[in-house]
């Protein structure tokens, strides 16, 4: 799983800019704004909120630029590398607001220009500093920058403290898809959002995640942690659909059926054995993956641990399409005798055989591909368990 990089800003105390002796006129918020004017005075007066000089400030307290008996001008609002707040002057020149949040760990300054009735000027500079968070939520998502996965992969963002604010973090991660296929989040917890478009991603498209949580404040006094981008592409559009009923699985590429491939699935009996119903997307590749029965609770049967070949993971709950290297090549088509997983024909060893048809199919398969049971006996997969979210309407996402 991906981490993402975190970038933390050393915090920079606010400093106070000091005006000649000549100086009159209206002050910055708090009357401690350092002050420049025309010789006569104006009787415009601005304020600057947070005030000047203040430090610790929380970057979603708050900015604001206003002025009373009088119109603002010009107001510029930078940080301490130059870059500048964005925001517009309001129609009647009573104030100014920002259209972007501020950063944590920086420092601001603020000029601000404004006219009395007479046309008298004046102008005010301030400056303040934001907190350096104390507590961070340690954020991490499940994709790699530049990798490839497949048109089923839905991206999961994790983290390390509960969210309290929801609605900060949707608004802090954003899409940009080159199909422009709108992207929404689910949570299935505090500490658990998944990211999906309405339907399959398009094969070749290109998607984009932007976080800017580092200075999101999730929790009272916990901050997001991490702005960063990601970028993947989605391959070709592979999806399987295994038959328990007929002991078949069906391949299809860009929507043409390819290959049926003759499977073993799970047990009719006893329960524990059954497959899950539903769509899900491979989570993982591994050429050879430890099968401990004792992981998966209240599966029932001899206990066993043992390496299988060509697993590819469709659930949090063990649920995978793997070789089997032990059963008679007379089960694979004709019967279900796995505890749940989809078994294809492998040979002995560790590693399996890369020309047999599990093989194969490991061999063509990435993250993301969509594999779908249907006519089991066992009961539908859950949305959490796995990346199975595509068995959610839209409308409840």
């Amino acid at each position: 799983m991906n981490r993402l990089g975190r970038v933390l800003m050393a915090g920079i105390g606010g400093g106070v800019l000091m005006c000649t002796a000549a100086c009159s006129g209206s002050t910055g918020s708090g009357g401690d704004g350092a002050v420049k004017a025309s010789a006569a005075s104006s009787a415009a007066r601005i304020s600057v909120e947070p005030a000047n000089g203040a430090t610790e400030v929380k970057p979603g307290s708050g900015l604001k630029v206003s002025v009373a008996d009088g119109k603002l001008t010009k107001v510029t609002v930078a940080d301490q590398t130059g870059k500048q707040v964005p925001g517009a002057l309001l129609p009647d020149g009573s104030g100014w607001a920002p259209s972007a949040g501020l950063a944590v760990s920086s420092r601001y300054t603020v000029h601000a220009e404004a006219a009395d009735a007479k046309g008298t000027a004046t102008a005010t500079d301030s400056s303040f500093a934001t907190l350096t968070p104390a507590k961070e939520a340690g954020p991490h998502d499940n994709i790699a920058d530049g990798s490839t996965y497949g048109v089923g992969m839905i991206v999961r963002l994790e983290f390390k403290e509960d969210v309290k604010d929801r609605a900060a973090v949707e608004k802090a991660v954003s899409f940009e898809t080159s199909d422009g296929a709108p992207v929404k989040g689910h949570w299935f917890n505090n500490r658990w959002i998944d990211f999906r478009p309405e339907t399959f991603w398009k094969s070749g498209s290109k998607v984009t995640v932007h976080y800017r949580l580092k200075s999101v404040e999730v929790a009272p006094g916990v901050y997001g942690g991490i702005d960063s981008d990601q970028t993947f592409t989605v391959g070709r559009d592979k999806r399987s659909t295994v038959d328990a009923a007929t002991h078949q699985m069906t391949v299809e590429k860009d929507g043409h059926v390819v290959e049926t491939i003759p499977i073993s699935t799970g047990a009719t009996t006893p329960k524990s054995w059954n497959a899950y119903n539903g769509i899900m997307a491979v989570m993982e590749r591994k050429e050879s993956e430890v099968m401990d029965s004792t992981t998966v609770p209240g599966l029932e049967g001899d206990a066993y641990k043992h390496p299988v070949p060509h697993s590819l993971r469709l659930t949090s709950s063990g649920t995978y399409v793997h070789g089997n290297n032990w059963s008679d090549p007379s089960v694979f088509g004709h019967e279900n005798v796995s505890h749940g997983c989809v078994g294809l024909q492998d040979a002995v060893g560790d590693k399996g055989d890369p020309n047999s048809p599990a093989g194969k199919f490991f061999a063509d398969s990435i993250v993301g591909d969509v594999v779908t049971i249907k006519n089991s006996v066992g009961g539908p997969v859950e949305a959490s368990n796995g990346y199975s979210g595509w068995n959610v309407p839209w409308s409840n996402w």
